[in-house]
């Protein structure tokens, strides 16, 4: 992979690659009818994005992904935390 692409992102973010792949495979392999994986991604993007959520907005979250059940990438969680 091309690690120029890699550090612009890790400069522009403040997230390091290594996080971003953990997390990429966190998701890849979540069951995301249960609630406490879903609970724990829905934390670690809030820490990752330096966005404080509150506990409603997480249980909202957290329902929402349960009830679709499907499949769910970094972006879909990102835009509902806005």
């Amino acid at each position: 992979m091309n690690r120029g692409l890699f550090n612009s992102i890790e400069q522009k973010t403040g997230v390091s690659m290594d996080e971003i792949f953990a997390l990429a495979n966190e998701i890849q392999h979540a069951d995301f009818t249960n609630e406490k994986q879903v609970r724990k991604i829905v934390r670690r993007v809030s820490k990752m994005s330096k966005r404080q959520i509150t506990q409603e907005l997480e249980d909202k979250l957290v329902q929402s992904i349960i009830q679709d059940g499907s499949s769910l990438d970094l972006d879909k969680i990102t835009k509902m935390m806005k």
